[in-house]
């Protein structure tokens, strides 16, 4: 079982796997070795996707501010570069003696992969003759989750005893029909082996909280987005437009396609300029559980604190089936398993709120990724812009269209939702590497970061 709270992650951009693992890696790193006797320098090597995209996604940046002690849910965006310029110019991370060579300290290694994950990162310790005093391998696994080598832990709802556990689709049915309770109910009596109702719902709040803002912003902003590609925002502009049309009398039936288009257009800007986003369940694809949010608030009727509340539960249901039995890392499965999994949760979410029952939140859910099957992870330039700020726009929408072909429905279906993930996990395992989350195959190499 995997809790909401595990799934929906406040962090800073532009990426997850990429930004988000690393720094939670490099901090606890840091805590492990702090006050080590002999303690001299630290030291990190990242591998595989991680190094063949990192300075596009920012995991320097992010292993950085891990080492000086900041996590990924409290960090200032607008003081990072500061951090950095300061750890630069020092060399100290804020352990007493302890030394971080920004251009010496951090290896990008583009020809080994470790064998646990695409992701790997390699984290040292040395005294003063350069000797290693402590070593740790781990594996930034998508979505902010960080497994460390060897290590058999357990966390979140794995560490507890819920009232109703589900492995799979046919499971979280099975207990709908036996119980009467709704996919956010069963969610929400999982969760309460962890916290209180209050806890939950104030946690949840959060989470919505954080994501409209970051819609608010992200409609606020203009200019180009960082890392050379000379991409501008969009976001604002289109807001103008389609706030001035609603004095026409010409505005045309699929506008409401643009303003979900614009919702997610405007987290996925902020995210590629390294503002505050929540993963969900990552960066890459942090647009599209807030865009059709901020749809439900704005266009749909009813709206309630509540219905905010189950939106995301459903959402965290079926994104946990799709962690647990297959995978929400662009490294391992191509975008499918981000922007499909995304569209995935939306529209499970989006069928709940509009009073679908579980089997049609379950169809739902199994529509929005059967279409997003096969989507590779190509960025130009190593950026989570293109094609991935589009991508969480066409996703919103695919997951509105999802719930919508659903809830005409009986919930009976050709496909389970099992059956479709079980897909996407064989699908990113038949996948080029070269298309996942490395930039050197797809629209990456064909067209020019320039």
């Amino acid at each position: 079982m995997i809790s909401a709270f595990d799934l929906f992650k406040i962090g800073i951009g532009p990426s997850s796997s990429h930004t988000i693992g690393p720094m939670v890696a490099a901090r606890r790193f840091r805590d492990r070795v702090a006050g080590r006797p002999g303690l001299a320098r630290v030291s990190a090597e990242i591998f595989g996707s991680l190094a063949w995209t990192g300075r596009g996604h920012g995991t320097d940046v992010a292993i950085f501010l891990g080492l000086l002690g900041h996590e990924p849910a409290t960090v200032d965006p607008d003081a990072v570069a500061g951090y950095t310029r300061a750890l630069a110019e020092t060399g100290a991370i804020g352990l007493p003696g302890v030394a971080f060579d920004t251009t010496k300290d951090l290896l990008f290694n583009f020809t080994e992969v470790l064998p646990g994950h695409t992701n790997g990162m390699r984290f040292r310790a040395h005294d003063a003759g350069g000797a290693v005093l402590d070593e740790v391998v781990c594996y930034s696994i998508g979505g902010g989750f960080v497994e460390e080598e060897g290590a058999a832990e357990t966390a979140g709802l794995d560490a507890v005893a819920v009232p109703h556990p589900f492995e799979s689709g046919a499971d979280l049915l099975r207990i709908c029909a036996e119980t009467g309770l709704t996919i956010p109910q069963v969610q929400m009596a999982n969760e309460r082996a962890l916290r209180t109702e209050a806890e939950i719902e104030a946690g949840l709040d959060a989470v919505r909280d954080a994501m409209l803002a970051c819609i608010a912003r992200g409609l606020r902003m203009d200019g180009e987005l960082p890392g050379g590609l000379k991409v501008r925002r969009r976001a604002k502009r289109l807001h103008e437009t389609l706030d001035a049309n609603r004095l026409t009398n010409s505005r045309p039936a699929h506008e409401i396609m643009d303003w979900i288009s614009l919702f997610a257009l405007a987290v996925n800007e902020e995210n590629a300029s390294g503002g505050r986003i929540v993963t969900a369940p990552t960066n890459g694809a942090a647009g599209i559980v807030p865009a059709v949010l901020r749809y439900i608030v704005d266009f749909c009727p009813g709206w309630t604190e509540t219905r905010g509340r189950d939106y995301l539960l459903a959402a965290a249901a079926i994104g946990g089936l799709i962690k647990r039995r297959a995978s929400i890392s662009g490294a391992e499965v191509g975008c499918q398993g981000e922007v499909g999994s995304a569209a995935a949760m939306a529209a499970a979410g989006l069928a709940s709120v509009l009073g679908g029952d579980a089997r049609q939140v379950a169809n739902a859910a199994e529509i929005a990724m059967e279409h997003h099957l096969g989507m590779t992870c190509d960025p130009i330039g190593g950026l989570v812009q293109i094609p991935c700020i589009e991508r969480n726009a066409f996703g919103a929408n695919k997951a509105v269209a999802a719930a919508s072909l659903a809830l005409h429905g009986d919930g009976v279906h050709f496909v389970s939702l099992d059956q479709v993930i079980e897909t996407m996990r064989q699908t990113g395992h038949d996948m080029q590497a070269k298309y996942k989350e490395t930039s050197l195959g797809g629209l990456a190499v064909n067209v020019a970061a320039c």
